[in-house]
């Protein structure tokens, strides 16, 4: 056994991007973590958690939420730098559409049991998708050339898709983030050992991230 220079995978820091694929501004904050992801390779771990927005009685057709939707897309667009589809537009026009964090949630969670390194990419995906090209996100079939791209087994993707057991771990893992007391989405987290710290709460610019995760894991050290 030779000794190990880099930290051991376990004792390394984990960022924490606790997020939904119904989310907005977490659309435009997915491609700084997806960033960070690279920039800081070999230095920490990036878990993407998802949060559960859109669930229960808030379940609905998207014309129900189309204006404040809407208002918020310009916004979103002009801090991001990220683009919101004609596609998506039209959908959210239409109304009819139902929006449910649950599905894409359920797609997130199978993505990462079978390659966790590249769920940040995968959850972006999955809102590029949605909020460029108007994808149908209750739609199992919506995901498939999406994992496939990352070289995922399409059918097995599909088969556990479709488990009892992933909407149950994707229960469990909307009621870890509602107890880490997040008050909005997205937000991200350092996790250092038993420590926590909250890095963003909401979107942040790439520069001002990096410098805070920056400050944060030397703190830790």
């Amino acid at each position: 056994m030779t000794p190990q220079t880099h930290p051991h995978p376990q004792d390394r820091p984990e960022l924490l991007y606790l997020f939904d694929p119904l989310c907005g501004w977490c659309y435009g904050m997915s491609p700084v973590i997806q960033r960070v992801q690279q920039e800081f390779a070999g230095q920490l771990d990036v878990s993407v958690l998802c949060g559960g927005m859109v669930l229960g009685e808030h379940i609905g057709p998207i014309g129900h939420d189309w204006e404040f939707i809407s208002n918020s897309l310009q916004q979103v667009e002009r801090v991001t730098g990220v683009e919101f589809g004609a596609a998506f537009r039209a959908l959210g026009e239409e109304g009819s559409y139902v929006q449910d964090s649950e599905p894409p949630s359920w797609a997130i969670n199978v993505f990462r049991q079978l390659n966790q390194a590249k769920t940040a990419s995968f959850a972006h995906d999955v809102q590029v998708a949605y909020f460029r090209d108007g994808a149908d996100l209750n739609e199992p079939k919506t995901y498939l050339p999406l994992a496939t791209a990352y070289g995922v087994d399409g059918a097995e993707f599909l088969r556990r898709l479709a488990l009892p057991e992933t909407a149950q771990a994707t229960r469990q893992e909307f009621a870890a983030v509602t107890k880490i007391g997040v008050q909005g989405f997205p937000t991200s987290i350092l996790r250092v050992g038993s420590q926590g710290y909250v890095l963003a709460r909401g979107y942040q610019p790439y520069e001002a991230f990096a410098e805070g995760l920056r400050q944060a894991l030397a703190q830790a050290e």
